[in-house]
């Protein structure tokens, strides 16, 4: 029965206040809510559920997280990519499973805060509906090009943008992921208009950084985790960072605030640990302890840096808050931009 729920939900069958009333209801009744408990968890292999496709920011987070945690807890965890509808997929599959804490979500801005914040009736899910069990980390944001594409620095690639318009492309992974963002908010801030590159969306981070490297795309702006081991082996060029001072990693590379574009720095990526609406509070206690432990962990650490990341791991109550206030930082970044949805 609980299968059926989530395909009824997958499919837009019931609204959220259904899927509320209806799976939290029917789990109560079976007596299954509250029979997860911290005594025995966790007694089989947890599954984290990367809503991006493999080699992006949210698979290389989900995997490196999964290796410490399963040390942590003494348990095995494994990744599983559920992608499409900008991470829509893997996100509403989470939302619709079992709260006992053996199905949870590698939790990223764009499927978590952005598209709940712009496009609602997409998600179908709310930012609030999930259990937050923890953040990891944050992402530096960049724009970039292939090694050997002619604009050798930001303000040549803005040049070219302004001329060439929507004879450009950029790739990202997916309508209103961080990918996306950067160039709606860089295009504000130019003024442009209609002569505006032509977005390529594919399913992941990782597809865009692919055809960055196939020259199929002019440009792309996005978390710099995925695109960071391709910079250093020259085979593409880091024109931008929206961090506030230059990263360690790419320490040539300007930052947005050197450029004169310091409205960029708006933009950044992380990732985070959710779980389904109900998870029991003793299981969300042992989970987020967990956490704390794959925050000391040198393996975790290294791993996290190997991708430029910072880490950044927050209690479920600051997680809350934090997720609070990055859907409404993407909320007013769409208003400003002119394009929240609108109500029918």
């Amino acid at each position: 029965m609980q299968g059926k729920i989530s395909r009824e939900y997958k499919s837009g069958l019931l609204n959220k206040a259904a899927l509320t009333a209806a799976g939290v209801g029917l789990l109560a009744t079976l007596g299954l809510i509250g029979s997860a408990s911290a005594e025995d968890y966790p007694s089989r292999t947890i599954t984290l559920v990367s809503p991006y496709s493999a080699g992006g920011d949210a698979d290389l987070a989900a995997r490196n997280f999964a290796a410490a945690a399963q040390k942590a807890l003494n348990q095995t965890m494994i990744v599983v990519d559920k992608t499409g509808a900008s991470g829509v997929v893997g996100s509403a599959f989470v939302v619709g499973a079992a709260p006992d804490g053996y199905t949870l979500l590698l939790a990223r801005t764009g499927s978590q805060s952005i598209l709940p914040a712009i496009q609602p009736s997409k998600t179908r899910y709310t930012w609030d509906q999930y259990t937050f069990i923890g953040t990891l980390e944050l992402n530096p944001y960049g724009c970039l090009v292939n090694a050997d594409s002619p604009y050798h620095t930001f303000k040549e690639l803005v040049a070219a943008i302004k001329t060439k318009g929507k004879a450009m492309n950029y790739g990202t992974a997916g309508v209103l992921t961080t990918n996306d963002m950067g160039p709606r908010l860089l295009f504000k801030i130019l003024n442009l208009t209609d002569q505006k590159p032509t977005e390529i969306p594919y399913r992941g981070t990782g597809d865009t950084v692919q055809s960055l490297l196939a020259k199929q795309t002019d440009f792309s702006c996005g978390s710099l985790g995925s695109f960071i081991s391709f910079v250093q082996a020259g085979k593409l060029r880091a024109l931008i960072v929206t961090t506030p001072k230059r990263i360690k990693e790419m320490p040539d590379v300007p930052t947005a605030r050197e450029l004169g574009f310091e409205g960029m720095e708006g933009v950044v990526g992380w990732s985070g640990v959710f779980g389904p609406p109900g998870m029991p509070a003793d299981v969300v206690k042992k989970l987020a302890n967990a956490m704390q432990v794959v925050a000391k962990d040198p393996a975790w650490q290294a791993g996290t840096a190997r991708t430029g990341s910072v880490p950044y791991v927050l209690s479920p109550e600051k997680t809350k808050e934090f997720a609070q206030k990055q859907y409404e930082v993407y909320r007013s970044l769409g208003e400003s931009l002119g394009i929240i949805e609108k109500k029918p």
